[in-house]
């Protein structure tokens, strides 16, 4: 073996990985040996070992519908991926059903795809070299993962020797590059694979690179179990591609969640997973209901609302439970309505909001397999009666969430005496304290534990960071002491004393006028030198209720944010008061991105300090005493994940600090480390990004832009330098305006002009070049200088066809300089036409890359390289005109003719190629209605109509399924009304 083979790819990844599977059981098959199995390199499914795999599991199944069932699963039909994707994940699980008769008469009978109880009764191999075609593209995936002929899972391997920050980003946009070039595959995908060896991480379809996480348990299994020093990879594998596990998460593992108009697939992470299965465990083996509770605390932010979902599915699976009675208790309003909705928007079968105290004790009788889901406080008994048994029934698990709450109250007692024998399983966001023999009374103890640190490095959580600003209270140069003493001068010490402690408290101080004016001030420009940059919301926590109202009128006439005040309402702030659906519209306003929905700040009391989730919250100033619970709770609305959110920020009015420590006292060390961190602990890691930034530029003069740009030019460096740019801006987005920031600011905006001259020079379209992804504070910086010190940039691409090209060209001094030029603005067209018009700029795109193998094989001088260059930019801008020339009446009809071309096999003269064209075209345009993409009926007709007037033609007939489906692809393009 070569020392250049020892560190590729295959050798050190992709093979190791291949021989971990096949120890886990998988059969390992060629991809060249697998490819006889297909009659074209389109199918994606195995269709013979999907038919077989169906009669072995399905013996009773006659031809007819063995056929009907292979075609039902091979010819998805849906509007998009992901519709297509959880279509097929519901056949795989509720199976699909056929009419047969086996016996007894012609009946509905349920037809299995796999064998989810008999793990080795199914056919499951693993490939590599392995490529299908769609179209024009060709994509070979790694490594793929069938079960009995279904493409279930795939693997994206990349080099340990790229730089640690990219291996698994390369992957996860090759896996992005998949979805797009061949959708079918990925139909049927379970879940995606990136990794490095060193690296490892799972994502699903759809998912960008921040959505993926690394897979650091093996559970049940412990990392010791997998080997000697496993790696990531390593522990991956055997965390979720083991058979029993693959399975386990496919069946009770992945949920559809619909979020902002579209569907996201959701699959636990590893903490879910090991917190579910610990759950499971617990209550299979305790031998009385006791045993079998627990308390299972998952760091606030970190899922623990999916996590009951997961451990709901798998309860009512699991046989031996024989169909239990799911109880889910909370203590607040909001909370029972937030997860009645997630279990509900997850597809969970039919659970039940109790409305009242009667409609609870009705649906707590209803018998086995009912999911109920209630506030605590339902649980009241007539008046002057006790509260009645419901069932003595031991099949019914209550999940209690926030447990440390509310259990231990007449309620709580009631819930017991009405389900004597359930079992209850208690989920918090915060530790159970040192004191706190309560809980564990209650409940049991620790079933699983994922404490915030652990939540932070696995990036479930940001961090949260803390900042003091406090108000001093000072009235006109006079301490409030002395004015109290002058003012009340005439009355005895016990009568002072007693008034002061009635009237003059720190809240009545807190809320005083002048104090809340300059609080106020203060928020509105830390917000808006701090937070409003970058797109985030803020949360008010006040004193009081009143305070509260004080807030909003001040917010109203000191500033042009739009805000809104939650509070319980009382009598005397009547105007203040909200109905339950104004409150839950103003909660779904502020969710919304800023630019989307202005309603930046929410004021509040003690409302929605707990379980409220939303992650663009990014700030919460903080005005009022809070501790233990309640505080760690309260500062964690901060710390939801969200895009281009690094970090959640509480900023302290009241001096909370001091009850934090006490906060933070009560609780186990280790629970707790990593609560809140200063803002000055980010300084040295801003050191250390900011010299591996200025690395690139080492021995060159920063005034020298054709270097530095040079630098740039190969596109493995510029990923490299995208990368940690971004972690550099990052960190100097998080310590701004701290002055200990101030040294870094003009390399940060000299390394901002070069990263948006290089998005000029070197034309990429995916973000990767420009700065739009850095923070607001961090943009507006860049932006200002970039501005003022060079006016002539061009911010975007100038277009290939456009006459400015050439002027832009002439400015470039060297050859090497005009070919970059034009090779990345040809690459720049392509991208943009290529769904326009597959077929020609494919053929572009192939030519363009063998010019570029040419030159780097010395074959071509940069001379004859621009030469070239110029031809296929003539070619370009001659293709406007090319559709005149087949006597098409629209340039539209160009990419429906060349495609029709390509697949007619046999020769068609030009004057029916271009009637079938119109033909075709105007079966598109008249049932291309407004919306039409979006509306099942009028697709299924236009694909209908299509199809009809394919096989009247010379396309062959296997081929019209695919032909269909690509005119419709190129009529969402250029006839989207």
């Amino acid at each position: 073996m070569t020392e250049a083979q020892a560190w590729d790819e295959e050798t050190l990844v992709e093979n190791r990985m291949i021989d971990q599977l096949q120890k886990l059981g998988y059969i390992y098959v060629h991809g060249a040996e697998l490819n006889k199995e297909r009659t074209s390199k389109a199918e994606v499914v195995l269709k013979g070992r999907l038919q077989a795999a169906i009669q072995h599991l399905n013996p009773w199944i006659n031809e007819n519908n063995l056929n009907k069932v292979v075609r039902s699963v091979t010819y998805l039909e849906a509007a998009s991926l992901m519709e297509a994707n959880q279509h097929f994940h519901e056949l795989l699980i509720n199976q699909l059903s056929v009419q047969q008769d086996v016996g007894s008469g012609r009946k509905n009978q349920t037809v299995k795809l796999i064998d989810f109880d008999n793990i080795n009764n199914n056919n499951m191999i693993i490939t590599n070299q392995f490529s299908y075609t769609h179209a024009n593209d060709t994509i070979r995936p790694d490594i793929m993962l069938y079960v009995n002929g279904l493409p279930l899972v795939v693997i994206e391997c990349k080099s340990p020797a790229l730089p640690p920050d990219e291996q698994i980003g390369q992957g996860v946009k090759q896996l992005r590059r998949y979805q797009q070039e061949n959708e079918a595959l990925f139909h049927y995908n379970q879940f995606l694979v990136s990794t490095s060896n060193d690296r490892a991480k799972v994502g699903t379809i759809g998912a960008k690179i921040q959505h993926y996480s690394t897979w650091k348990e093996p559970y049940p299994l412990s990392i010791q179990d997998v080997g000697e020093n496993p790696t990531a990879q390593d522990i991956l594998t055997a965390g979720i591609l083991d058979k029993e596990r693959l399975f386990d998460i496919i069946l009770n593992f992945i949920v559809y969640e619909p979020e902002d108009g579209r569907v996201i697939k959701k699959m636990a992470r590893y903490q879910q997973y090991r917190a579910v299965n610990k759950v499971v465990e617990r209550i299979l083996a305790g031998e009385h209901p006791q045993a079998r509770g627990g308390v299972v605390w998952a760091t606030q932010g970190s899922g623990k609302s999916l996590s009951m979902i997961f451990l709901s599915m798998k309860l009512r699976r699991l046989k031996q439970l024989e169909n239990p009675v799911i109880v889910v208790v909370t203590d607040r309003q909001d909370l029972d309505a937030q997860i009645t909705a997630t279990f509900k928007r997850c597809g969970f079968p039919n659970p039940k909001q109790a409305e009242s105290v009667e409609e609870l004790k009705l649906l707590l009788q209803q018998g086995p397999g009912s999911t109920v889901m209630t506030l605590v406080q339902k649980f009241q008994p007539e008046e002057n009666e006790d509260y009645p048994l419901l069932t003595d029934s031991e099949n019914v698990i209550v999940l209690v969430d926030e447990s440390h709450r509310s259990q231990y109250s007449s309620l709580a007692m009631n819930m017991r005496i009405g389900l004597p024998n359930a079992t209850y399983i208690g989920f918090t966001g915060t530790p159970i304290d040192k004191e706190d023999k309560s809980t564990v009374r209650t409940f049991g103890t620790y079933i699983d534990k994922y404490p915030i640190e652990k939540a932070v490095e696995d990036g479930a959580t940001v961090p949260i960071f803390y900042e003091a600003r406090l108000i001093d209270l000072h009235v006109q140069g006079e301490t409030i002491d002395t004015l109290f003493d002058r003012f009340f001068r005439g009355y005895s010490d016990e009568d002072k004393e007693r008034i002061k402690q009635k009237y003059v408290t720190e809240e009545s101080l807190s809320a005083s006028p002048k104090r809340l004016k300059t609080v106020v001030l203060d928020m509105i420009d830390h917000y808006e030198q701090h937070i409003q940059p970058n797109g985030f919301k803020a949360q008010i926590v006040s004193v009081s209720r009143k305070a509260a109202v004080e807030y909003k009128k001040l917010m109203d006439e000191l500033s042009d944010y739009e805000s809104a005040v939650i509070i319980s309402n009382p009598k005397e702030m009547k105007q203040y008061g909200l109905s339950r659906s104004e409150e839950k519209e103003i909660i779904q306003r502020f969710k919304k991105p800023l630019n989307e929905d202005p309603l930046a700040f929410l004021i509040v009391c003690d409302k929605l300090l707990t379980g409220f989730d939303a992650p663009i919250e990014q700030v919460m100033y903080l005005d009022r005493p809070l501790k233990e619970h309640n505080l760690l709770q309260a500062i964690a609305r901060t710390n939801r994940t969200y895009d281009k959110k690094t970090h959640g920020l509480i900023v302290d009015y009241y001096g909370v600090s001091r009850f934090l420590e006490e906060a933070l006292g009560i609780f186990h060390e280790e629970d707790i480390k990593g609560a809140m961190h200063h803002v000055n602990e980010e300084i040295p890691r801003l050191q250390s990004r900011h010299r591996r930034v200025m690395q690139f530029f080492d021995y060159i003069r920063k005034d020298d832009l054709e270097a530095c740009l040079k630098v740039l030019e190969p596109e493995d460096v510029r990923d490299t330098f995208n990368t940690v740019f971004k972690k550099f801006s990052e960190s100097m987005d998080m310590v701004m305006p701290s002055p200990k920031a101030k040294v870094y600011v003009d390399d940060l905006k000299w390394l901002g002009k070069i990263r948006m001259l290089a998005k000029s020079r070197y034309y990429v379209d995916d973000g990767t070049m420009d700065i739009s992804d850095c923070g607001g504070k961090v943009r507006e910086l860049i932006e200002e200088y970039v501005y003022a010190t060079t006016p002539r940039i061009l911010f975007e691409p100038v277009n290939i066809l456009s006459g400015k090209f050439g002027e832009k060209l002439d400015e470039l001094k060297t050859p090497e300089a005009k070919a970059a030029e034009m090779e990345h603005a040809i690459k720049h067209e392509i991208r943009i036409k290529l769904e326009e018009n597959p077929v020609k700029y494919t053929s572009i795109r192939e030519r363009l890359e063998q010019l570029i193998e040419q030159r780097k094989a010395r074959q071509l001088t940069i001379e004859e390289l621009l030469e070239k260059y110029h031809a296929i930019r003539e070619e370009m801008m001659d293709m406007e005109r090319e559709s005149q020339s087949f006597g098409l009446k629209d340039a539209k009809q160009l990419p429906f003719y060349q495609l029709l071309e390509k697949q007619i096999p046999v020769e068609m003269e030009q004057e029916g190629l271009k009637d079938l064209t119109e033909i075709i075209t105007d079966i598109i345009q008249d049932n291309a209605v407004i919306d039409w993409i979006e509306k099942e009926d009028v697709k299924r007709e236009m694909r209908k109509k299509l199809k009809q007037q394919l096989r009247a033609s010379a396309v062959p007939n296997k081929q019209v399924e695919s032909v269909a489906r690509q005119l419709m692809e190129l009529g969402r393009v250029h006839y989207n009304s």
